[in-house]
């Protein structure tokens, strides 16, 4: 029995006995480190490449001519900071830049709020509701310079909706050619052209909220109103910072429409920031001070964002804390 227990143990050559592998040498996991780190910037150089070639340098050029006095055409002269202080002391500017806060602020409220209300009514998987959200979202997918000559159509002077009055001798209504109202008619196109793409994103989001937490809070006898106000909606908050954020960047950059719905007119009355800089930069040839006021609006845009970020966050930790 000895010699039988003896002849089993596992000997130096024995096959069954258990090998433990030799940790890799230093040279050889930095070498590995290496080949990883080449095969990550391989995959990331054409798209590092693009950007630098689309976004950074773009921007370093244009950086670089709003310290200029550049007309487009003559030779470039360096003025330092002169743009940017006459920014504040051009009087078209602040008129615009109030065109341009109150078509942000009042668009991106009514666009989430009516985008909000729509997508919680028609957050079921019906074909009623199919139907619907994609009758609202419609309008987002026709060009916007086509949209402004098509309500240009309806509400201009002569009009489908004046020259229907005219037949009634019912005087006409200055959608237009009012100030005050040219103001109002634009945003009303705007927020109907815009707010099916919140619908989209916030159906999206209603469908991640869980049937769980809707069924206890209704055993609870919870209203459907206060369901969607304690529940739904914060748990979807984060999508609507995101909504706010692209509804009000993209309204302070809003140009198409307002050159086909209005022109920038009455008087001025719905020239945006936007709308000047390119009229100062094709009409005026001010191509140096057009460039400083789309420097400075990419610097505002960027600070609405984290700005309106920054608050959603603080929110969130004082939910939880």
């Amino acid at each position: 029995m000895v010699e039988l227990a003896a002849l089993k143990r596992p000997g130096p050559l024995d096959d069954t006995a258990p090998v433990t592998p030799a940790p890799p040498s230093q040279a050889g996991r930095r070498s590995a480190q290496v080949r990883a780190a080449a095969v990550s910037l391989g995959l990331m150089g054409p798209a590092v490449l693009l950007y630098t070639v689309l976004t950074v340098v773009p921007v370093g050029v244009a950086i670089y001519l709003s310290l200029t006095d550049w007309d487009g055409f003559s030779s470039v002269s360096f003025i330092g900071l002169d743009n940017y202080r006459h920014l504040f002391d051009d009087p078209s500017s602040s008129q615009a830049w109030y065109v341009t806060a109150v078509i942000a602020v009042s668009g991106t409220v009514f666009m989430v709020g009516l985008g909000l209300i729509y997508a919680l009514i028609l957050k079921g998987r019906s074909r009623a509701n199919s139907f619907f959200r994609a009758v609202g979202y419609f309008p987002h997918v026709i060009s916007a310079l086509v949209l402004g000559y098509l309500w240009a159509a309806i509400l201009g002077t002569n009009g489908a909706i004046n020259n229907t009055l005219a037949k009634f001798d019912i005087e006409p209504i200055g959608f237009l050619f009012d100030e005050k109202m040219a103001l109002i008619s634009l945003i009303a196109v705007i927020v109907w052209a815009g707010f099916g793409f919140n619908v989209v994103l916030f159906v999206a989001a209603l469908q991640t909220v869980p049937a769980e937490l809707l069924e206890a809070a209704a055993i609870d006898g919870a209203t459907k109103r206060q369901t969607n106000l304690r529940i739904v909606v914060p748990m979807i908050a984060p999508v609507v910072t995101v909504a706010t954020i692209l509804n009000l960047v993209g309204l302070i950059r809003a140009y198409d429409i307002i050159v086909s719905l209005t022109g920038g007119g009455p008087a001025g009355s719905t020239q945006t920031f936007t709308y000047l800089i390119l009229a100062r930069s094709f009409e005026g040839t001010k191509v140096g001070y057009a460039t400083s006021q789309a420097v400075f609006l990419m610097i505002v845009s960027a600070v609405l964002a984290l700005v309106v970020t920054a608050l959603r966050n603080r929110q969130d930790q004082a939910a939880t804390g």
